[in-house]
């Protein structure tokens, strides 16, 4: 991305997302995108796509390559028409080499492959809102400048929670090794907190006032990962169009966290270690070599000792980045961490949804101590919120967790029940007989219509995907996800 392109593109305003893709594809990332200051706005044909662009500049465009009324190709053709310049990613579940290539040479500035992953989404919002810091200079500054000056916007972050003896332990460290320039490998199961770890040890350090930047090294493919840590040159691959600066040049001076390392290509495994050694980067296509001060920090939920012996991860760099090792248990081995981390989410989740009278029941107590989370703390935080929201601010009981498939007769009302809380749901729209009389979060919904058209079809997945209008892959990454947050799938 040149920052003078976004300069004369945005001016001062870069808060939307425009997906061109079915609802279904979108709404799954509208509270997270929230999160990050940035709007998502939904086109599904091409009429709606001139309608939003005649009042609105989204800061890029995620777009299928085709819908009912509506192909990715007449977006082109009328961003070059009316003179617009805005960036677009295309993007598929039938991904190949060949269909990548043809829409980068269209003039697409990314390529994904679906199911989306929001670390690419908020890479995108991040390096913008970034390129957005940058314009409060003045123009000659940045001019002089190009891409060097940081930002020193602090990235928000929870501090660690933990009383139980391993993590006063693990917290004792961080606090020893934060202001050092040590590189440190996080290590624990999904969910743990690997990243709330990394963001503090960066504001507990003399980094704090300096970018910290997060990168998923298993979100992206290798020749587009290598893009996005080191930056390329204007044409330095076919969709190159412009010269981009990669994370390690954005996060110089600060911090950048390397999530799911064990997950990079062993090619792009090489090019890292120099970095750490040489402390100097050079970008895809680029004949100069750039000096950086990065302070590194790479999370695992693998064995990395394994990964090496069986010859997927260089011994080299894991010694490299070995330096100091933390490793975070999962949380159903500190059992008394669960009540105060469920208290903060309660608090956390009555303030953003104004329920402020909502607080756990004995029995909800109990039920979370013995629950044994295979999510770990992420999984304690998704519970929390759904039964927040379920409570309707209210005490929370154990039914509000909504577990099991049983838990769901606990919430028939009656029609006054209904009204007094403002909820319609019409029968001839919705099957009652597994749709609670609630409100609930999206994506809870929409696993609840995945396990009932699995149920439906008798758990034949080409079926089902075919019933609930998805590919048999993104149904087959949805259940994955779901087993990884603990629940049971046949």
């Amino acid at each position: 991305y040149n920052i003078q392109y976004y300069i004369n593109l945005y001016g001062s305003s870069m808060s939307t997302l425009l997906f061109v893709t079915p609802s279904a594809l979108a709404v799954t990332f509208f509270a997270k995108i929230k999160e990050e200051q940035c709007e998502l706005h939904i086109a599904t044909d091409m009429r709606s796509v001139k309608a939003h662009l005649e009042k609105h500049t989204p800061l890029a465009i995620i777009s299928r390559p085709q819908l009912p009324g509506y192909r990715v190709e007449e977006l082109f053709d009328y961003m070059e028409q009316s003179n617009k310049s805005i960036p677009i990613i295309v993007c598929t579940d039938m991904a190949s080499v060949f269909i990548a290539r043809k829409y980068l040479d269209m003039g697409a500035i990314d390529f994904w492959e679906e199911p989306l992953e929001y670390e690419q989404i908020r890479a995108l919002i991040h390096h913008t809102q970034y390129l957005k810091e940058q314009t409060t200079s003045s123009q000659e500054t940045l001019s002089t400048l190009g891409m060097n000056q940081q930002s020193t916007r602090t990235p928000t972050y929870v501090e660690p929670i933990g009383s139980h003896p391993v993590m006063k332990r693990v917290l004792s460290l961080v606090r020893r090794i934060a202001s050092s320039k040590a590189t440190i490998l996080i290590n624990g199961e999904s969910g743990t907190g690997k990243e709330v770890f990394a963001k503090y040890i960066h504001v507990s350090s003399d980094r704090a006032n300096k970018p910290f930047i997060a990168v998923n090294c298993a979100a992206l493919p290798e020749h587009l990962l290598e893009s996005e840590l080191f930056g390329h040159e204007k044409g330095a691959f076919t969709g190159a169009i412009n010269k981009k600066i990669g994370k390690f040049e954005l996060a110089n001076g600060g911090t950048i966290l390397l999530d799911e390392i064990s997950e990079m290509a062993i090619g792009l495994q090489a090019k890292l270690l120099r970095v750490l050694q040489e402390g100097e980067i050079d970008r895809v296509g680029g004949g100069n070599v750039i000096p950086i001060d990065v302070r590194v920090i790479a999370t695992t939920n693998r064995n990395l000792e394994e990964w090496v012996a069986q010859g997927h991860f260089r011994q080299d760099l894991y010694f490299r980045l070995n330096v100091v090792p933390l490793t975070l248990p999962p949380l159903r081995e500190r059992p008394t961490d669960i009540i105060p981390l469920a208290e903060h989410f309660l608090a956390m989740y009555a303030r953003e949804y104004s329920l402020h009278n909502t607080r756990l029941s004995n029995e909800a107590r109990e039920w979370l101590q013995t629950y044994q989370f295979a999510g770990n703390v992420r999984e304690l935080q998704n519970l929390i919120e759904r039964a927040v929201l379920l409570s309707g601010g209210d005490i929370i009981l154990p039914e509000h967790f909504l577990i099991h498939p049983d838990s769901w007769a606990f919430f028939e009302e009656t029609q006054e029940q209904q009204n007094s809380h403002n909820v319609h749901i019409e029968a001839s729209q919705m099957e009652t007989a597994f749709v609670p009389k609630a409100l609930i979060p999206l994506h809870e919904m929409e696993r609840i219509m995945i396990l009932k058209g699995l149920e439906t079809t008798s758990g034949n997945r080409t079926h089902a995907a075919e019933l609930l209008g998805i590919s048999v892959r993104t149904l087959r990454n949805k259940i994955n996800e779901y087993r990884a947050s603990g629940y049971h799938i046949d």
